[in-house]
């Protein structure tokens, strides 16, 4: 996982990884990440994270999120943005450990 740039907000990072190609929506789910719009599942064995971002929110704790800029192994790019401890319920390991950054 790289991370190649410094973004003031998630907001200015999502913006400039769509530039770039990371169009697909992606969203957590019970057998790995989902694409709402091409309705369909990627397993973890098909995510590459190319990169990643954490933002901290200034006032409110609740707003810790990380965002990832995910290729999918058919080719696609995607963003996920996930807030800080989510990785509860029913997200499957292999997702989590994809996504894992090392400290």
């Amino acid at each position: 996982m790289n991370q190649k740039h410094s973004y003031s907000s998630l907001s200015e990072a999502i913006k400039d990884l769509q530039d770039q190609g990371y169009t697909e929506n992606l969203n957590f789910c019970d057998s790995g990440l989902e694409n709402k719009r091409k309705s369909c599942i990627y397993p973890a064995a098909e995510l590459h994270v190319k990169e990643f971002y954490r933002f901290e929110g200034k006032t409110d704790p609740g707003d810790n999120s990380i965002l990832y800029a995910i290729e999918i192994s058919d080719g696609h790019k995607g963003l996920l943005v996930d807030a800080y401890g989510a990785y509860s319920g029913s997200i499957p390991a292999d997702i989590i450990s994809k996504l894992k950054i090392d400290r």
